[in-house]
């Protein structure tokens, strides 16, 4: 039987606790970048660097996974938001294997609360790129071809991974909430629960379900991103299977009839 830490009234295993602290999970940044809300959630300090209490890391992922689980269960979309270089591709593939949107690049200011000016730019772009796909650029001369090229270059940087959000999304989920304050300060005047990486120089008050995690560290994201994604196969799973049966159950009436 491993052996159980007790902090702060929870029991976590030291099994648990060894591997976040491998993938340096509860590794913050230094003292003197601590935010006061964090302090709490703060075990001691080691080399200078703030250590994070284990057993909060985890109580607070947990509660996140089973708020993204039930937004998977309802059919509810997840924009997913990191642009950082150790964390960007980790985001941009987890959101691709579930069908959501994504921002790996700048946030651009008003992709929430401007989401009529956001979809009207979405559409322009994706016009744009059918008509170069079409070979319709081959038309005009080659000036005007190479503006089109570069037009639709950096339109596709911004905005390809927004193409599938044609609604606001029903959560947000941030990688480092202090690098995304717009986007979280857009999805809190609209009410729109978020989901965040919070390391201990963020303000966890200002997100609706914080992990307690490094969200500088590649290893770290991937360690959560790894539990994020397993949740939300395993809602995903069993939003087919209810679908299913729906399916199925409205098909026997019909043939009862």
């Amino acid at each position: 039987m491993a052996f159980m830490m007790m902090v702060d009234n929870t029991t976590i295993s030291d099994e648990l606790v060894r591997e976040m602290v491998q993938n340096g999970v509860v590794i913050g940044h230094k003292k003197s970048k601590t935010h006061p809300k964090m302090k709490p959630f703060i075990a001691g300090n080691r080399n200078e660097l703030e250590i994070m209490n284990p057993a909060s890391a985890w109580n607070s992922l947990e509660a996140a996974l089973e708020f993204l689980k039930d937004t998977v269960l309802k059919g509810g979309l997840v924009l997913f938001v990191a642009t950082a270089p150790s964390s960007k591709k980790i985001i941009r593939e987890a959101a691709q294997e579930f069908g959501y949107p994504f921002v790996d690049t700048r946030w651009l200011g008003g992709t929430l609360t401007n989401f009529t000016m956001l979809r009207t730019r979405v559409s322009y772009f994706e016009k744009l790129k059918e008509r170069k796909e079409k070979g319709e650029f081959a038309k005009y001369s080659k000036k005007e071809q190479l503006n089109l090229d570069k037009e639709t270059e950096k339109l596709s940087r911004r905005l390809s991974g927004l193409v599938l959000m044609k609604k606001l999304p029903d959560a947000v989920f941030v990688v480092d909430a202090e690098a995304h304050a717009t986007a979280v300060k857009e999805a809190n005047l609209l009410n729109i629960p978020v989901a965040a990486i919070v390391d201990t120089n963020d303000n966890p008050s200002l997100v609706s379900y914080p992990i307690f995690g490094n969200d500088h560290s590649r290893q770290s994201v991937e360690w959560i991103m790894g539990r994020v994604k397993d949740a939300m196969r395993q809602a995903s799973v069993k939003a087919a299977e209810a679908r299913a049966a729906k399916e199925e159950s409205a098909a026997a009436g019909v043939k009862q009839e």
